[in-house]
Parts: C-alpha cells; sequence; structure tokens
C-alpha cells in the first residue's frame, strides 16, 4: 500500500494539466493560494491579472479562439462575484470557459462569517453549469465535468465553488484519468430532406449564419455548400469571417442591433430564412421576422427557442458540420445570382457604403470608416481583431470586412464594454510571435485599462486603438433619437499617450487622416504593447440609425 497522499489544490491542477489548459488567469487570495501554489510549482503558466472581470474575459477569448475551455481563477467573495460579467458573457455568447473560485472552509458554513457567499446559487442563472465541491475525492470528477459541459455545444460557462478545507486536505494519493473526445453525429436524414426539399423549392432563399457558425470545422462546411450551391448569405456579427474571398459574391454584409442594413431588406424579402448556428441573443427575431410570415429553417446543435417570430418550419438538429455537409448533399443547383437583379442591387449598396470610406476626411479627426478602411488594407485575413463595444463596435461589425472566421471578435451576446484589451492579451498569448489588433472607445478603454500593465508584463504583441470622443456615445446617439436630448454620457479621459508610457507601453496619436498610414505603419513595426489614440469624428454617428429603405420602416 502506498502513503503518497495529494492535496485537493493538487487535484484542481492536475485535472487542469489532463485539459491541457496552457493558461490560468486570475488574481490570489487566501482561499484559493493553496490552487495558486500548486499552479506554481506544476503548471499551467499563472497570467496574473489586475481584476477578476478581465481574468475572465481573457479565459473565455481563449475559449473562443482554441474551443477548449479557458480557465479562470478567483478567492472567495467578492473574488468570486468579480467574476460574474466576464463569465455571463461568455455563456451568452458560446465561449467555453471553466471559472473556479475559493470559499470559507465548509466547517463556517453556518457562520456569517468574512467572505462567505453563497456562489454557487449566484452563478447558477448565468452557467451551463454550477457546483461546489463538498469533498476532496470528488474534486477531479467536478472539475472533469465543469469542462465536459463547458465544452459541450453549444459551448458556455462552467463555475466551481471550491471550499478551502476542501483544497488543503490531505486524502490518499487518486491519479487524474485524461479525458476522452466526444463525437456527435448530425441530424435525423428525415429533418435533413426536409430542409433541402425547402431550400431547393425557395425562389429567394438567405443563410442567416450565427455564432456557432463561426466555428472553424462549422465555417469549412458552409463555404463547401456555398460553392456547390450558391445562396445569399447575411451574418450576425459573431458570424465574422466565415465567408471566404471565393463566396464574397454571395455576402449581402452583417446584421445586428439596427435593423437598417442591406442584410435586413435582404431577409425582408427572403421567402426562406436557413438559420445556422444562430441564437436570439445575437439579433432578436422580431426585428427581423416581426410578423412571423417568412418561413425559417433553423439547423443548430439545439432546438429552437420558440417564440412568434421564430417558429421554424423545420428544424435540423445535431452536429452542426455534419448536418450542413448532409444538407449540401441534398441540394440542387440553383440560378446564378448574378441573374438576381434584388441581389445585385444590395450588393451595390453594400459596395457604395464601403466605398465612402476611401475619401472620407474631417478637419475635425478621423472619420470611422476612413479608419476602417485603412486599417483593412493594413491587416492579413488571419490576423485577430479584437473589437470592444460602444459606437465604434457598430463601425467595425458593419463595415471591417473579414474572412477567416474567429478573427474578428465582438461581444454580440451581452455587448460586454471593457472586452477588447483582455481578449488581445489572451489571443497574443496564445501566438506570441503575431501582432494582435485590438480597439475600443475611451469609454470602453477605462473599463480595463488597467491591464495594460498585465500586456506590458507578457510583452504581448498587441496594438490597441483607442477612438477618443470624451462620451458613451452610443448611449448618446439614441438617447437624441428618442428624447432630442443627452443625459450623463460625456466625461473627461486620461491623455492616452502618456497613460501608455506610465505602464512602459509605447504612445502613438492619430489627429487626422493622414496620420493613419504612417502612425499604422509605425505602430505594427514596434515590439510589445502599443497604444495609439485616435481622435475620431462622430459626427456622422446619427446615420448608423438612419433607415435606408422603407421596407425596413414594417
Amino acid at each position: 500500500m502506498s502513503n503518497k497522499t495529494i492535496s485537493g489544490a493538487e487535484l484542481v491542477v492536475a485535472t487542469l494539466k489532463a485539459h491541457d489548459v496552457p493558461h490560468v488567469f486570475g488574481i490570489p487570495g487566501a482561499k484559493i493560494d493553496s490552487v495558486f501554489d500548486a499552479v506554481c510549482d506544476n503548471g499551467p503558466e499563472i497570467i496574473i491579472c489586475h481584476h477578476e472581470q478581465n481574468a475572465a474575459f481573457m479565459a473565455a477569448a481563449t475559449g473562443r479562439l482554441t474551443g477548449k475551455a479557458g480557465v479562470c481563477l478567483a478567492t472567495s467573495g467578492p473574488g468570486a462575484s468579480n467574476l460574474v460579467t466576464g463569465v455571463a458573457t461568455a455563456n451568452s455568447e458560446g465561449d467555453p470557459v471553466v471559472a473556479l473560485a475559493g470559499a470559507v472552509p465548509l466547517s463556517m458554513y453556518s457562520h456569517n462569517t468574512h467572505q462567505s457567499m453563497d456562489t454557487r446559487s449566484l452563478f447558477n442563472p448565468i452557467t451551463k453549469f454550477s457546483a461546489e465541491v463538498m469533498d476532496s475525492a470528488s474534486v477531479p470528477d467536478v472539475v472533469h465535468k465543469a469542462f465536459r459541459i463547458s465544452e459541450q455545444p453549444t459551448q458556455g460557462a462552467s463555475f466551481v465553488s471550491l471550499p478551502q478545507d476542501v483544497l488543503t486536505n490531505q486524502i490518499p494519493f487518486i491519479p487524474v484519468q485524461q479525458p476522452k473526445p466526444i463525437l456527435f453525429g448530425g441530424a435525423h436524414p428525415q429533418a435533413i430532406r426536409q430542409a433541402a426539399d425547402r431550400i431547393n423549392a425557395a425562389k429567394n432563399p438567405v443563410l442567416l449564419l450565427g455564432m456557432d457558425a463561426s466555428q472553424p470545422f462549422v465555417a469549412s462546411a458552409i463555404r463547401q455548400l456555398l460553392e456547390q450551391t450558391k445562396i445569399a448569405v447575411v451574418n450576425t456579427f459573431a458570424a465574422a469571417g466565415v465567408i471566404s474571398h471565393n463566396l464574397y459574391d454571395c455576402f449581402l454584409g452583417r446584421v445586428g442591433l439596427f435593423k437598417n442594413q442591406p442584410g435586413d431588406i435582404a431577409l425582408n424579402n427572403a421567402d426562406l430564412i436557413i438559420t445556422i448556428g444562430y441564437s436570439p441573443i445575437e439579433y432578436d427575431p422580431i426585428l427581423w421576422n416581426k410578423d412571423g410570415k417568412t418561413p425559417i429553417i433553423h439547423v443548430g446543435y439545439q432546438q429552437a427557442d420558440l417564440e412568434a417570430s421564430y417558429n421554424p418550419v423545420s428544424e435540423v438538429v445535431g452536429d452542426l458540420a455534419v448536418s450542413v455537409a448532409s444538407i449540401a448533399a441534398e441540394l440542387d443547383q440553383r440560378e446564378s445570382l448574378e441573374n438576381n437583379q434584388k441581389f445585385q442591387d444590395l450588393r451595390q449598396d453594400l459596395q457604395q457604403i464601403m466605398r465612402m470610406g476611401v475619401n472620407k476626411t474631417s478637419s475635425m479627426g478621423v472619420h470611422p470608416l476612413r479608419f476602417v478602411h485603412d486599417l483593412r488594407r493594413f491587416v492579413s485575413d488571419d490576423t485577430t481583431v479584437c473589437c470592444d463595444v460602444g459606437s465604434i463596435y457598430i463601425w467595425m461589425a458593419r463595415y471591417f470586412h473579414s474572412f477567416e472566421p474567429r478573427r474578428l471578435l465582438f461581444s454580440n451576446g451581452q455587448q460586454t464594454l471593457g472586452v477588447a484589451l483582455p481578449w488581445a492579451i489572451a489571443a497574443s498569448l496564445l501566438t506570441p510571435n503575431e501582432k494582435v489588433i485590438s480597439m475600443s472607445g475611451d469609454g470602453g478603454f477605462l473599463f480595463s485599462s488597467m491591464e495594460l500593465a498585465t500586456a506590458v508584463r507578457h510583452k504581448c504583441n498587441i496594438v490597441h486603438f483607442v477612438w477618443t470622443d470624451h462620451s458613451y456615445d452610443m448611449v448618446k446617439i439614441q438617447q437624441l433619437k428618442k428624447y432630442g436630448r443627452e443625459s450623463a454620457v460625456s466625461f473627461m479621459g486620461p491623455d492616452i499617450v502618456k497613460y501608455a508610457e506610465s505602464f512602459g507601453a509605447h504612445g502613438l496619436a492619430i489627429n487626422t487622416a493622414d496620420d493613419i498610414e504612417p502612425v499604422l505603419r509605425k505602430a505594427m513595426a514596434l515590439s510589445g504593447p502599443v497604444l495609439v489614440n485616435v481622435n475620431v469624428d462622430y459626427r456622422d454617428n446619427s446615420r448608423l440609425l438612419d433607415q435606408l429603405h422603407p421596407c425596413q420602416q414594417d
């Protein structure tokens, strides 16, 4: 009989290693320090953050970019509750995350003691799985389950509470097993046949691609379908990059937030909408199928969430890539989209908006379309670009075209401010030899700007642009439209260049359109974190809400 023992904390770390976790993002504290101690001794690499919310954001970006759950680690009480926004965002947006947090010893549960909190209940409504480990020997079982549920499609977040004494107890040695991959099958053949028959019969079908469509293997299946049979395509913001260069002639742009894009007109005119990997949280169906009159085919990992505006005539439920490939095998050849005048008119509308960015100049600063146009010329298709929420998000989501999946990242479920810089840090850690681009408005930047210290410490190759206008502009333009006035949206921020330099990062500034190209060249050539202040001219932002076509008033 062996006398070898192992602690609960060591079992946590052994389970993380069994899942090949590359980084653990977090902040230490007394109730969780035994896990940090074990991680320091055995790996994975610890990335110390400056707010637990940002640790959760970094874990979510790791999950989105790799398909394997990212891990964040926090102490009890406020350490755990600070994870909530990041975990809720990940769960809403299909990003696999395992959040671990310390808790007071089990012996203190009946006491109103320091940092006591029922975190299992706190996280239950915002995760796929929330549990508390009650016995040291069950640590691997619970943590394995958290990973498996998080990574099972549609992916999302899991939470595990780890009481302090469960972590410090020594028990007889338990080997931690390597998990085996799980394979899922496609949809029922009858569902495939029904969907294909309806698509073949439709005169003007439109594909609406959602967040799960951006998984690389799903995107590959969609591309193969479109190479075989050209169908008009619109994307939600989270599906950016699914349509490749050679399929661009099928693409009518991205839709979301406000029903006023060429893609919205396409949805309005469709006689059949095929959603693939779509979640209603991305773009509420009542906005694009208000009266529920357009028939919908739902292709997803789970059955549809039924509502008046989203009541599919056919549901194809199963592994997305397999289901899409099976549907493609049943489709007839269609008439070329080149012969569809309505489609070509919408393509022309989209191209006209894009061309507007080429010559947009302003004496007041940099027009968003000009920045979007010039940045697109500087980045390759496989460059990761992380975009924050706000007016910057609308301009980028609509007009910055991307041609590889999960290379243009948005928070499109919760629309959470502050995600861009933490996401970029995680992306840079995964690919340290590649340049990562991120951007935010000055309001969103200040939500997580303290993590610039993390980026500097780890020498992350990030160029982060801050569009500065000293306001929460996305809120402001909606206030002005609703009430004819703005309220509580203006603030003063720091000098971004000096702020960068105070952290040991490079600080640059773009004041006019003529500055964009030379500053971009310099920023891309520098090593380590670069912070670029962009003096943005938002005078056209009210036009983001304008209607393009009378049919959009329906």
